[in-house]
């Protein structure tokens, strides 16, 4: 035949192709790869990392998703990885590092299993029954937080601050953040929307400094200096229309022959203008926050009437204003009633680290509020931030769930155990997943010791044996003591969901990577890597 011998290309030259235990292999070590450079971040004693991006601009931190949301990553199956992270991020708040660490042990595990010609079919049941089976387990460890529990709700708050650079603070904010979800609390279905929580951040003064503003911090100013500086019992209203004459829909020209004709046309502009500032203050409004802009002659008008005004307010800032205030936002100036106004005890403009920004404070029933973050640097702010907003997501959690866990690595080792006499009662091959998804929960513990400067062996066979005795499962890993505690009593606590989260993003992502026996990858072209720009052929793969 012809034919015979002549090559047949079916993929360009530019695409390169890995194989069944090749392709395996490279996604598991970009897997490990991430998980590694997160490792050492977790616990109390983690370390932080600084990131450099291509402006020189620095993030200090050791929040696992800001790590890795900041990396720039190119192996695919690594940015998989980073999913985990973002997942854990926006369903509970906190556990980011936690899951990651999870994904990365359970794809070293897996990879000895291949090494020992166990088909990856078999391996991912084997994770998928452990994970069923832990989750469950997850249900019967767990211990009832009420919401009316404000000592409980705290220490779940601390436990998720410690660790991060706002530690010292630890307590305070943890107050701070206890009040503010409960003042957000729908009281209807329970539920908490993190939105109505504003963080403001301002650098210049001690963490100390952070405190809870029932209300909203708007980040503006006046529109104009002659107004009041400060309101008291005020009266709010929200435009989401422009005081200023509108112009025509229309592309209109206005032609004027005679000068007076000229002077009619201004006067009623003026006038157009000041009826609406009579309407806004016939209503007996004497603060206005405007989504949209104000004319030069509105504001004189307003600031005669002794009405403070701001004006281009963020939407979101306008719906926190509604919900705190109880005032309904207006879109046009002649709908707008006495019925549509908000109250606020207090509404002032204040300097804070240099900006005048504007406070809407001693609400009645606020149900939006905003935590004013400090800190002595720009960075520092930054990491408060971040604190408070991992301490939002965990009491959110465990308001709306009602469960609580051990935390210091007791529900990990808890879990490892119950897993392995599971994994008794499983037939088949499936058992050594089992086994070896049991191993990988443990790498929470070992990280923790690890990172405290602990002897991770000695740690491991302590936590085991205070787990066999009754009623162990609370017994964790006191990484200040090196010492073997009752977690509950210490006060290191999280919400069983940061839990069962962390395990289930971990074993799909785990799962999702064993999958894989075959990867087609392009490479970029020259003009996407930029003029010599592009990395080595070795470097470009990860």
């Amino acid at each position: 035949m012809a034919m015979a011998g002549t090559p047949i290309v079916v993929l360009p030259q530019n695409v390169k192709r890995y194989v069944g235990k090749d392709a395996q292999r490279m996604n598991i070590l970009a897997g490990r790869i991430i998980a590694e450079t997160v490792r050492t971040t977790l616990g109390p004693k983690g370390m932080d990392k600084m990131l450099v991006d291509e402006l020189g601009d620095i993030v200090v931190t050791n929040d696992g998703v800001t790590i890795l949301k900041e990396m720039s990553v190119e192996h695919p199956a690594a940015k998989m990885l980073i999913e985990v992270a973002k997942t854990q991020e926006k369903e509970v708040g906190d556990g980011t590092t936690t899951a990651v660490v999870i994904a990365g042990e359970l794809l070293r595990k897996a990879e000895e299993l291949l090494d020992q010609n166990i088909h990856p079919s078999v391996i991912i049941n084997g994770y998928e029954m452990a994970r069923n089976k832990a989750v469950e387990e997850l249900q019967k460890i767990a211990k009832e937080v009420k919401p009316e529990d404000t000592e409980m709700l705290k220490k779940i708050a601390m436990t998720a601050i410690t660790g991060k650079g706002a530690e010292k603070a630890r307590g305070q904010l943890a107050e701070i953040v206890v009040e503010a979800v409960k003042a957000v609390v729908d009281e209807e279905t329970g539920k908490v929307d993190k939105d109505l929580i504003k963080v403001e951040k301002k650098e210049g003064a001690p963490i100390e400094e952070t405190k809870l503003i029932r209300g909203v911090v708007i980040d503006k100013e006046r529109v104009n200096p002659q107004m009041p500086k400060k309101v008291e019992n005020a009266k709010i209203a929200l435009l989401n229309c422009p005081i200023e004459v509108k112009e025509t829909e229309t592309d209109a020209e206005i032609r004027i022959t005679d000068p007076a004709k000229l002077m009619e046309f201004i006067e009623q502009e003026e006038k157009m203008i000041r009826d609406m500032v009579e309407k806004i203050a016939a209503t007996g409004a004497n603060v206005v926050f405007c989504q949209k802009g104000i004319d030069d002659l509105a504001q004189h008008y307003l600031a005669k009437k002794g009405i403070l005004a701001v004006r281009r307010v963020k939407k979101s800032d306008m719906e926190k204003l509604a919900k705190a205030t109880g005032a309904r936002i207006v879109t046009k100036i002649d709908d707008l009633t006495p019925e549509d106004l908000g109250e606020a005890g207090l509404v002032e403009e204040r300097k804070v680290a240099g900006d005048a920004m504007i406070f809407v404070e001693q609400c009645k029933h606020p149900k939006a509020v905003t935590i004013l973050a400090r800190g002595s640097t720009e960075h520092v702010v930054e990491e408060v931030a971040r604190a408070i907003d991992d301490a939002i997501g965990v009491v959110k959690c465990a308001l709306e769930e009602g469960k609580i866990v051990a935390g210091g690595g007791a529900t990990e080792i808890e879990l490892a155990k119950r897993l392995r006499k599971f994994a008794e009662t499983v037939a088949g091959r499936e058992q050594l997943a089992v086994k070896a998804f049991a191993d990988a929960l443990e790498i929470i513990p070992r990280t923790l010791a690890e990172n405290s400067g602990l002897d991770p062996i000695d740690m491991l066979v302590k936590l085991r044996a205070a787990h066999e005795k009754e009623g162990g499962e609370v017994y964790g890993l006191d990484v200040f003591e090196g010492e073997v505690v009752d977690m509950l009593e210490r006060g290191v606590v999280e919400p069983l969901k940061v839990k069962t989260q962390a395990i289930d993003s971990a074993t799909e992502a785990s799962v999702m990577l064993l999958r894989i026996d075959d990867v087609i990858a392009a490479e970029k072209t020259k003009e996407e890597k930029g003029e010599g720009g592009g990395m080595g052929e070795e470097e470009s793969e990860f």
